[in-house]
């Protein structure tokens, strides 16, 4: 694993600390979010509402944490 993976990180959309790769934000291409932010961020620009966002992720959060 590269050793900015384990960069501890504070995303500037939710303000939330992380320590994982982050995702790069869809609305201007440069900032680095995290990966919630990013799913989000992907899942808004189909049209999903913010209730089925939190739905899908727990469900990755569920089958993810702790890998």
């Amino acid at each position: 694993m590269k050793k900015d993976e384990f960069e501890k990180r504070v995303c500037p959309r939710c303000g939330k600390t992380y320590c994982s790769t982050p995702a790069l934000s869809r609305e201007d291409n440069e900032t680095l979010i995290c990966p919630d932010c990013g799913i989000r961020e992907a899942l808004e620009s189909i049209g999903v509402d913010s209730a089925e966002q939190a739905q899908i992720l727990d469900t990755i959060h569920r089958y993810t944490d702790g890998q």
